[in-house]
């Protein structure tokens, strides 16, 4: 039978191993957060297409599961910041293209390219539907040496396959600053509750 004094060293005993067990639990548990939380910022890649009105094709990749963000914006163009209505005026050199951000354990860049040469007709230069001009040209914005190649035998086993009687004029060219357009332009569709805007 253990004496008052024995038990009080023992219950302290007893309370220190409980603590820091505890807080090595807690501290692991802390760690493997982090750790998931880098991997999963390390896995999100980044896809650049133009294809006419951004607002529609934007709302095509956002339906896409894999795909974790989107941006509607600004590419390819001479100088910096340009607005919409600058982008409008045909005259900067930029595209209205859409930044998607993909994790490609769930979507691969191949699904991506096949989804940008079904929402648009890759045929008509400068020109989707009705509206026209080079900021509405089709494109493909490369991020890397593996995009490039892929988006090439893309383009190229389209181009073999006969489904277009007209030449394919969509560039694949290397992924420029991305300047993302005004607040009011993104998930614009969404936003009103709409699917589409354009006329395939």
């Amino acid at each position: 039978m253990l004496y008052w004094n024995e038990k009080v060293a023992w219950i302290g005993v007893l309370t220190l191993m409980l603590f820091a067990g505890g807080c090595g639990q807690a501290g692991g548990g802390t760690a493997s957060r982090m750790g998931l939380d880098r991997q999963g910022a390390n896995e999100v890649e980044k896809a650049t297409f133009a294809a006419g009105c951004f607002w529609g094709v934007e709302a095509d990749f956002r339906d896409v599961e894999g795909v974790v963000k989107t941006t509607v914006g600004y590419t390819g163009g001479h100088f910096a910041k340009p607005t919409y209505e600058d982008v409008c005026s045909d005259s900067t050199g930029h595209a209205e293209a859409v930044l998607v951000e993909f994790d490609p354990n769930i979507v691969t860049y191949e699904k991506l390219l096949q989804v940008f040469w079904n929402l648009h007709d890759p045929t008509t230069l400068n020109r989707q539907g009705p509206d026209r001009g080079s900021q509405y040209r089709s494109a493909v914005f490369y991020h890397n040496d593996a995009q490039k190649a892929a988006a090439s035998a893309s383009k190229e086993a389209l181009e073999k396959s006969g489904k277009h009687k007209r030449p394919i004029v969509t560039e694949i060219t290397p992924a420029d600053t991305f300047w993302p357009a005004e607040d009011y332009h993104q998930q614009y569709l969404e936003k009103r509750g709409q699917r589409s805007c354009r006329i395939r």
